[in-house]
């Protein structure tokens, strides 16, 4: 291994392991691999792997990554560009580089709502406005007022405003619309000063007891509780947490499928479980679908298995391979896609 370096300090390093810069814990080297501290650095970074004609990955938490088994035949960039700044009102300016968990306990301390269901979502807060980042009846794209960003095409920095982002379901501008363009190094965030803590999902108020009285603390905390519970709070040593948090995304079917999806599931129409999702549309739970498929929680025997406290997450029990999450990927798809006809989409990104 050695490295590169550029005017800026920025070091650029060969075959560096990306497993360990995961969650998942699973994939192979990366040609080349840098960090940025900086925006400077960011456009140096840019500019290197252009000049080499070399494919850019943007790289933040690892948190919704499988890397392939061969790596990554390219620069692979860790965005680290620090600091949170309250701007006043509610408003803050946060790096992409700062953790997302720490920053939702620093301003849920402030008594600041509207991330408070996020708390113990792992990754940095650069990702969260790519992925549209949700749980717990809360979406970052509540909250987020602008993203500042490096296009890659006409290689200048640029401001976006909300709307601007396109944010809908586990989707925005950078992930779907334009993926590659944009590198986020900074988010505007407007929170509610003193606000209350949303309570709107069903399985947090009945958690809660019915309760609305509680503080965004003991919200946030008993969050942190469930997803702890369900081997979604990341712990060093836990088996179930070496995976990508939820693999399948909720699929959005209209609402005249229904009846057609009571009757795969063996239940009585008008008992399954869902969410608006637009007009005529509903939003099904992916994990309903996974175990009236046949896939519970626990399933599968070799490395890789879905999670024994949570039927969403695959997981690497030990030495898997992308190649072994990806076969039971595969199996899972296909049986759902006989049972009810409807083909699950992959939530984590794929590399490699």
């Amino acid at each position: 291994m050695y490295s590169h370096s550029v005017p800026t300090g920025l070091q650029i390093q060969n075959e560096i392991p990306l497993a360990p810069l995961t969650t998942f814990g699973i994939g192979g080297p990366a040609r080349y691999f840098a960090v940025a501290d900086t925006e400077t650095q960011v456009a140096e970074a840019v500019a290197w792997a252009e000049q080499r004609s070399l494919r850019l990955f943007i790289l933040g938490g690892g948190s919704n990554l499988l890397v392939r088994d061969a790596g990554f035949d390219g620069l692979v960039l860790r965005i680290g560009v620090p600091g949170v700044e309250s701007c006043g009102d509610g408003c803050f300016e946060v790096g992409a580089g700062e953790i997302w968990d720490q920053f939702v306990e620093r301003v849920v301390g402030q008594e600041m709502a509207g991330v408070e269901c996020l708390a113990g979502i792992p990754g940095s807060v650069g990702g969260t406005p790519v992925q549209n980042v949700g749980a717990y009846g809360q979406e970052v794209a509540e909250t987020i007022e602008w993203v500042r960003v490096f296009d890659r095409r006409s290689h200048a920095w640029v401001r976006l405003e909300k709307g601007a982002c396109r944010f809908r379901y586990r989707q925005s501008l950078f992930n779907s619309d334009e993926p590659e363009r944009y590198i986020v190094t900074r988010v505007g965030f407007r929170l509610r000063p003193g606000g209350r803590p949303n309570l709107r999902y069903a399985d947090l108020q009945r958690r809660l007891g019915g309760r609305e009285d509680l503080s965004l603390a003991s919200v946030a905390a008993v969050v942190r509780e469930i997803r702890r519970e369900k081997g979604m709070l990341l712990v060093e040593g836990d088996a179930d947490c070496r995976s990508a948090g939820s693999f399948f995304k909720n699929p959005v079917v209209s609402l005249d499928r229904l009846e057609a999806i009571a009757a795969a599931a063996g239940v009585q129409p008008g008992t399954v479980p869902g969410w608006p999702a637009g007009v005529g549309l509903i939003k099904v739970p992916a994990a309903w679908l996974l175990e009236r498929a046949g896939f519970v929680k626990g399933f599968g025997d070799g490395p890789a298995g879905i999670s024994t406290r949570h039927t969403l997450a695959l997981t690497n029990r030990g030495g898997a391979t992308c190649a072994d999450i990806e076969r039971l990927q595969g199996q899972i798809v296909d049986g759902v896609k006989e049972r009810f006809g409807m083909t699950l989409e992959r939530e984590p990104v794929l590399l490699g």
